[in-house]
């Protein structure tokens, strides 16, 4: 039983009265709550192992972009379509995660998608066929696409009351696992023979550690499951709904009337614009500034690195504010700053470029952290993240198409750069939007 049950039981006062002064605990009164924290910290290393597999994706073909190109034959402008590939399976699954979800549960939804992730990248090392390249890579991102969507649902579901920290564990896991994936790639492709096939399908060793996991999660809450954990989750669901008023958490909300979530999905397609173009293009970027391509990985894994602590902190100092104005404004400045340096001399102190990007990068948190603190009910979160995320990875898909088509007409990433630091101009504008402090129950119902 997941801990969502046992904040709503206290307040509901449906948990019975303790026993007068008794120095023993009987073991039938302590095994059910030791079930629940042992349920609730299996959960969290999910969550967690699942972020950590969420990146390795895109970030470990990016540090062997150009072995890969050309091994597979590939042209820039058809690279730039692959580091286009995330936001366009983003948006297309995206879309189907809440009906996945209310067929199937998150939990069971969240596990396929591991086995999409550890089937997909295992498969592509082995063909010599960019397309089948590309479509393995698609599979694999569509296991991404739907755990993006649902793993914050998740998180509101079962963790009502530790929405901040769960959000801030997620993100700082995704950055564990992206500067993991940059930081060792090449040094672990060189050590295997230099085969950047082995190079890109070890990560998919670590995605069925994931898959597992999940499996784990999945079989013990089945076993678990019972009378007493139905009454439970019904009673918090119950007191979620009346929480939320006229907008109850299974209500399918008007969501196109909501201002504040056009604004949401608008700021995490430019964040998108801006972190798939960096994740894809960086070490190229720095390779071609006279940086040599293991150290061009490692400030990669440096932009990761940097929204480790941020990742984990931003969450919960955004939840503590009314609004998030003032994060959206220092994050985008310094994203301006970061590429306006790597647009002008990428070459010269690449180490403080890198840190401003990382920084830049943690919209990406503050977006889903929004996400959470928009929304009531978990309902209200599910269909907020799937409309947000469907449609700002839909807005993302231009961006690292453009780049690699305006780098092959100039040979050059003065247009690129200055690309992505002119779009963080809107990316600010709509996150000022977004950040209000308001939910978009009460916007939809108006």
């Amino acid at each position: 039983m997941s801990t969502a049950a046992d904040p709503a039981a206290t307040e509901t006062g449906s948990r019975p009265p303790a026993a007068p002064s008794t120095e023993k605990t009987t073991p039938g009164a302590a095994a059910p709550a030791a079930v629940r924290n042992g349920a609730a910290v299996l959960l969290a290393v999910a969550v967690a192992a699942a972020a950590v597999n969420l990146r390795p994706v895109v970030t470990s073909l990016g540090a062997l972009l150009d072995p890969v190109r050309d091994g597979l034959g590939m042209s820039a402008t058809t690279a730039g379509l692959l580091a286009a590939v995330p936001p366009l399976c983003f948006a297309l699954l995206g879309v189907c995660a809440p009906g996945l979800a209310r067929r199937m549960g998150p939990i069971a939804v969240v596990t396929a998608a591991m086995a999409a992730i550890a089937a997909g990248v295992l498969a592509r090392s082995f063909t010599g066929s960019a397309v089948v390249f590309l479509l393995l890579t698609a599979l694999a991102l569509a296991g991404v696409a739907l755990a993006n969507v649902l793993i914050p649902v998740v998180i509101k579901r079962y963790f009502p009351d530790r929405v901040a920290p769960m959000i801030g564990l997620y993100s700082m896991s995704l950055s564990v696992g992206t500067s993991l994936a940059a930081a060792t790639t090449v040094p672990l492709t060189n050590a295997m023979g230099g085969d950047w096939r082995l190079g890109l399908g070890v990560w998919g060793l670590l995605a069925v550690v994931a898959l597992l996991v999940w499996l784990g999660v999945l079989f013990a809450r089945r076993e678990k499951s019972g009378p007493a954990t139905a009454t439970a989750t019904a009673t918090a669901t119950a007191t979620a709904a009346a929480a939320a008023g006229p907008a109850a958490a299974h209500v399918k909300l008007p969501i196109l009337r909501s201002r504040t979530a056009w604004a949401l999905a608008a700021f995490f397609g430019l964040q998108s614009t801006s972190a798939y173009s960096a994740m894809g293009w960086l070490p190229k970027i720095y390779h071609d500034a006279g940086v040599s391509e293991s150290a061009s990985g490692v400030l990669l894994a440096l932009v990761m690195a940097v929204s480790v602590p941020v990742s984990f902190l931003l969450p919960n100092l955004a939840a503590r504010r009314g609004d998030q104005r003032l994060y959206v404004v220092v994050l985008g400045l310094a994203g301006i700053a970061g590429f306006l340096g790597l647009m002008f001399a990428a070459g010269t102190v690449p180490w403080l470029w890198a840190v401003l990007v990382g920084l830049s990068m943690c919209a990406f948190p503050l977006a889903l952290t929004m996400l959470g603190l928009r929304a009531r009910t978990p309902g209200g979160v599910t269909q907020l993240s799937a409309f947000a995320q469907s449609l700002g990875y839909l807005i993302s898909i231009p961006g690292p198409i453009l780049m690699g088509a305006l780098y092959q007409s100039t040979g050059r990433w003065y247009l690129p750069l200055g690309l992505l630091a002119l779009l963080l101009v809107p990316q600010m504008l709509v996150g000022l939007r977004a950040a209000r402090a308001r939910h978009i129950e009460d916007e939809a119902v108006r």
